[in-house]
């Protein structure tokens, strides 16, 4: 991988590990964006007449970028936003499987509705526990985060390949805020039904822009109720002729943020998304090895070896303090430190780390 500290300038004095918090501006982002708002600056309205082409151009490259069909993008402010509006349109009643401790913009938005919820238990084995509540409750919705966002502990997609062919009317809503971005993903060859997503962490975007993923047959089986003068397109006669993407855009579309999104696709496209995965593959196995060797992996993430870009490590405010003052940036997460690893991260990284948690620094 390329050293990135020029488009990545906060890497040149900080081991930042704190991706799954916030994901870092690029350079090219940050000046794409200056000249975004020069140009509303000096044109006003005349500058805004061009927006609809821009926001097709965005949704395109969000289409070709995750492998799926134009009419399967939504473009929403951000993951919790666009859930409720789905969920929104879901028929009352139905069973709702969810895993307990998700993050609670997945959980909170059904279990303030209507619907039928059993839970799964948060643990190592979480894959046999869904096979188990599967059996048991045969869900007609399983919505979960595909990667945890407290331990890191990420679903096997091969397991859910297996549980989607054994299940295929469960519709699986997945929340891939803390996945998207980590591997090349092929939307439509995944057993996702819908994925959605806030684009600050991975995806590198900045605040306020999001997306939501929706194969047709899903689209089937949900009547949002959320609309707007742009769900029509801007055209009153198409007032009863809304498209179902329409329902998840009913106001103006900010080609300011939505823009930084296709900016930043198009930065990761040019990296490549192989190149990008191969890395992190690298960067997690080389993690994973160090800190099960030093006993600091929390107990969900130690058996498995389907890992994630994020690590919760054993330790407290003191150790938390510790990195802080070696500049190593991270999250308290849980009962531990959480740790998360992107595109900027380097070796130089891993062993400055490593130095600090062994008492060498």
């Amino acid at each position: 991988m390329v050293d990135f500290t020029s488009e990545f300038p906060l890497t040149a004095n900080y081991t930042y590990l704190n991706t799954a918090s916030c994901g870092l501006l690029s350079n090219s982002l940050v000046a794409w964006r200056r000249e975004h708002d020069r140009k509303l600056l000096e044109g006003g309205s005349i500058f805004r007449d061009t927006h609809k082409a821009h926001i097709i151009e965005i949704r395109e490259t969000i289409a070709r970028f995750f492998q799926t069909i134009v009419s399967n993008v939504a473009m929403v402010p951000n993951f919790s936003f666009g859930l409720n509006v789905l969920i929104d349109g879901l028929s009352r009643g139905q069973k709702v499987l969810l895993i307990e401790s998700d993050y609670p913009s997945v959980n909170w938005p059904f279990e303030r509705r209507d619907f039928d919820i059993a839970y799964v238990p948060m643990a190592s084995n979480l894959e046999e526990h869904i096979s188990e509540a599967f059996q048991k409750q045969q869900p007609e919705i399983f919505a979960f985060s595909l990667v945890q966002y407290v331990s890191g502990l990420k679903l096997d997609m091969e397991f859910l390949k297996e549980l989607k062919s054994t299940y295929p009317d469960t519709l699986f809503i997945v929340d891939g805020t803390q996945f998207l971005g980590t591997t090349n993903f092929n939307f439509n060859e995944s057993p996702l039904d819908i994925i959605g997503a806030s684009a600050y962490k991975w995806l590198l975007s900045g605040y306020g822009n999001g997306l939501f993923l929706i194969k047709e047959h899903a689209q089937d089986r949900i009547h949002p109720k959320f609309i707007g003068y742009n769900s029509a397109d801007a055209d009153f006669s198409k007032k009863n002729d809304i498209e179902f993407i329409g329902h998840l855009e009913p106001g103006h579309q900010d080609t300011l943020n939505y823009g930084s999104l296709g900016e930043s696709l198009k930065f990761l496209e040019g990296i490549g998304m192989s190149n990008i995965e191969s890395h992190l593959d690298d960067l997690t196995a080389q993690i994973k090895a160090e800190l099960s060797a030093m006993d600091l992996l929390n107990q969900l993430g130690a058996p498995r070896s389907n890992m994630s870009t994020i690590f919760n490590i054993k330790g407290d405010q003191a150790l938390f303090q510790k990195l802080k003052e070696n500049n190593i940036i991270g999250s308290l997460r849980g009962d531990g430190i959480r740790l998360s690893f992107h595109l900027y991260n380097t070796q130089q990284d891993l062993e400055h780390l490593f130095a600090v948690l062994k008492g060498q620094k």
